[in-house]
This record gives C-alpha cells, structure tokens and sequence, in this order.
C-alpha cells in the first residue's frame, strides 16, 4: 500500500527497499511467540521489544512477543497494517539513527476481542508476561499498594462479563492457565512502580480473593507463577509528525507507527523465570537477584527530577522539559541540591553507584534538544507518580531528623499546577485519575497558600497520614507555594540555591 504520494508503506513487502543497516534483526516470520506484553504504546516497542530482539537475534529462542494494546485501536491497525514491523529512532543532539525492530509476531486488541487475550494468557507456549500500562492501570492505592477496585474492575472480578481491565484479564488469564496446568509463567511490571514485582504480586494475590476463585486455583497460582521486579530506563517522547518524518527520510518507505527515543537505555531485571526467558543479559540487560536499589535510583533520582522540571517549566511557560532545563535560571542548581542533598542521603544506592554522578548524567540527559519531551506530558496523572518519586524521598529524610527542603518544592510545583493556571495566566491541563477530588479540595481551600497546602494534603489516597500532619512538612511546601505565587517560578528559584 503506497501513502504520502509514491512512497510505500513499511511491511514485509518493502523490506528490501529500506537501508540494510536499518533492517529488522530478527524476521517476525522467524520466531515463535513466547512473550504476552499488555500496554503496546511507545515505550515498550522502543525498549523491551529491542532488547528482546537483540537477544533473539544474538542467542536464539522462540520469544516472539504478542502485543496486546488494552484501548487503543488505532496503534492495533497500524501495526496490522505494517506486518508488525516498526521503527525506532535513536536521538541526539549530532544525529538521528533509525531502525525496523521485528520483535513482535502479533498485536492485539484486548477491548475487541478479550477471550482472546484469556486464551493467549493460558497458551503454554507463552512463558512471560510484561506490562507497560501506567501507573493507574493497576488499580492500586498508590500510598497503601492494596487493590483498590473502580467498578469496572469490581465487576471483572466478580461476574462473568468478558473482562476491560488490566486486573480482570490477568485474573481469568492466570484461573484459565490454572484450569489446563499450561505450566509455569512469569508476570514482569516494567512500570515506574516502587517495587514493581512484588505489588503487581500483591495485586494478583488480592485479586483471586477478591474474586472468590477456588483454592485450587489460587494454589496453583502462588506455585507456578513468578513476580520478577525490573527497574526500566529511556526516554520516550510521543510520537509526532516530525517523527514519522524523521522515519520515512531515513527508511524510504512510511512507518505509520515509527516512534523515537533518546541514546541512553537500561533494563534491570531479577531473574526469577521458571519458563526460561530470551537472553537479555546478552542485549545489555542487568540481571540481578534484587532490582530495589536501582529502582530507587531511577524513582527517585531521575523520575523525581523529571517531574520537578515538569511542574516548574509548565507553570513557567516551557513546552518542553530540556527548554525548561536550560530555559529557567537557577533551575539545574536547585536540582543538583535537590540530588546531593535530599535523593542521594534518602537510600543506599547499587553498589559502585554515585547517586551525585547519576544525576549529573540524567540533567545531561534531559537537556538533549532532540528530545522533546513535553512538560505537559510528563506532569499528568500526578497524583499516581508523586509518592514514589518524590514522597518516599521526603518520608526517609523526615524519618532520619532532616528537612527535605528542596523535594518539598516539587510538592508545591504540584499543587500550583494542580489549580490550572501558568505564571502567565494560561490555562494548564489536570490530567489526572483524581481530578474531581483535587478540585473539590482546592474548592474549599480558600485560595490562600496555607490553606491549598492544607487540603491537599488532606487527600489520603497521596499523602500518608503522618506525612501530612508533619507541621515540618507543611511548612516547608506552604513556603515554596507562597514563593511561587508571588514570584513565579523564575522569582521563586532566583537565588534559592545560593
């Protein structure tokens, strides 16, 4: 099928006519499905899937991987459309480098048809599941990490009804692989989760006796199936134009679903498969028997810092984050203490790790101009990220007799953003599970900064309880909102870090 004029689009078909250093490693025709993945967006197809094909490609193995897209249809037709094919740009600031990635052998799409997902679920050929679905998607109370069941969930765990969410298809998924012993699975969260594995463990434990399912069944899960942690690494802007543009230049054909991620990746994973899995050591990956340490590196030394230019460079009127890195003065200085002096004395990091000189390398990171990460993107869903990133930081500092004055700051750029208005007076978005309760708290508030603090904190399902009532804590953010209401971000920064 010809698109944009007389230019082709990209599938088995015009292989040949793409560069030979840009071709797919792996032939999907090649390789049998052994890997589920749920949540098929820009992320996963830009890291796990090229690990998995390095992998294949460099040791063998039938690890195919089935992406399953939850919602999004269009992502399903597209790759459909494209045999499954997709590229990826590598982005920095000298160059761009484009690959086809073969990784995937099929798609999916779980809201059409979810028996299907079930029957791939309990499929014995497929030995791994990963997901890549957002924090929200598991429905977990982000301060306690129990189940916390919308009505959608409630009803895929308790009726007969074909499941719509994450939870309700890895429930009849797993009783239906219990039903026919298809043996042993591991279920791999690859999302900025604190430890990931064993909440998406806790999630599924709590999800058979929310659901009454036989003990049988119950058993049978808590023997066959494993919960490896991972901690994940790239930077992964939406797609835009430019990126298909970018694609179609270097290809010479059209990749509808061609996406772009910056030079620096990693996966840490712990090796606890019982169905073998594809040998991603020899693609780079690390695998280690405890992912904790590094996943505190990355929550808190590089997702708290995301957030922290996310909140403050759109208040400030940046679009991007690396604009608003290298845009607003005095910001990477208050970041550097924020690392030094809050992250770095929060945790004991990997061995032979620096968190000073991770942190270094991550503001290097995010000032790549040819990332162009949205502020607005990164500042969604924060009442979801905001514990793990930032509030665990302020908890383990406050637990140890110190004030953690600057990550306190990034708690007050939240709540700014959260009442809707830039420094400028332009309108900010609130993308957010907890929308309507942020605005009922921010609507009995007073407006005042005092009083914004207080009622923010007041929302259990963020805060803990003895966070919230540290009159510490609420002076130090109660001193950061009132700067930035008066001074804006620039006035507020300007001189803070000495």
């Amino acid at each position: 099928m010809a698109v944009n004029g007389d230019i082709p689009l990209l599938g088995l078909d015009t292989l040949d006519r793409v560069p030979a250093d840009s071709r797919p490693l792996v032939h999907p025709g090649d390789v049998a499905a052994g890997i589920v993945h749920l949540g098929l967006g820009a992320f996963h197809r830009a890291h796990q899937a090229v690990y998995t094909e390095q992998a294949v490609a460099t040791a063998g193995g039938d690890w195919g991987i089935v992406g399953v897209a939850p919602r999004n249809i269009d992502v399903v037709r597209r790759l459909t459309d494209q045999d499954c094919l997709f590229s990826v740009t590598t982005l920095s600031a000298a160059a761009a480098r484009t690959r086809v990635v073969g990784a995937l052998t099929g798609v999916r799409h779980a809201a059409s048809d979810p028996a299907a997902i079930v029957a791939l679920l309990a499929d014995p050929a497929i030995r791994v599941v990963t997901l890549t679905v957002t924090e929200k998607a598991y429905q977990l109370d982000p301060v306690t990490g129990r189940l916390r069941p919308d009505e959608a969930v409630a009803a895929d765990l308790t009726t007969d009804r074909a499941p719509t969410t994450v939870p309700g298809l890895l429930l009849r998924g797993l009783a239906a692989r219990a039903a026919a012993d298809a043996g042993p699975l591991a279920l791999v969260s690859c999302d900025n989760l604190p430890s990931n594995g064993r909440r998406l463990r806790g999630l599924v434990t709590e999800a058979l006796a929310y659901a009454k399912v036989s003990d049988g069944t119950a058993d049978w899960v808590h023997a066959n199936v494993t919960f490896p942690g991972t901690m994940v690494d790239r930077i992964v802007p939406a797609a835009t134009a430019q990126t298909l543009a970018t694609a179609r230049a270097a290809l010479g054909v059209t990749d509808l679903a061609a996406i772009a991620g910056e030079p620096y990746t990693q996966w840490v994973v712990e090796d606890d498969f019982p169905g073998g899995r594809p040998a991603w050591d020899r693609a780079g990956a690390v695998l280690t028997g405890d992912a904790g340490p590094w996943e505190r590196l990355k929550l808190r030394g590089l997702n708290g810092v995301h957030s922290a230019i996310a909140y403050l460079g759109a208040l400030a009127g940046y679009d991007t984050i690396a604009e608003a890195l290298v845009g607003i003065p005095g910001l990477p200085a208050v970041l550097r203490r924020m690392i030094a002096e809050d992250v770095a004395t929060s945790f004991t990091p990997p061995d032979g790790v620096s968190v000073v000189g991770y942190g270094e390398s991550v503001l290097e990171r995010f000032a790549n101009p040819a990332i162009r990460h949205r502020t607005i993107q990164v500042a969604m869903d924060g009442s979801q990220k905001l514990p793990q990133r930032v509030l665990h930081t302020i908890a383990d500092r406050r637990a140890a007799g110190d004030r953690p004055y600057w990550s306190a700051l990034v708690v007050a750029a939240w709540m700014r953003f959260a009442q809707g208005r830039a420094d400028d007076g332009a309108e900010l978005p609130l993308d957010d599970p907890l929308a309507a309760q942020i605005r009922a708290a921010l609507a009995g508030s007073g407006g005042t900064p005092a009083g914004v603090v207080a009622a923010l904190l007041g929302l259990t399902e963020v805060f803990p309880p003895e966070l919230a009532a540290d009159p510490e804590v609420r002076e130090m953010i109660t001193t950061w909102l009132t700067a930035l209401d008066r001074h804006g971000v620039v006035g507020a920064l300007t001189g803070a870090a000495g």
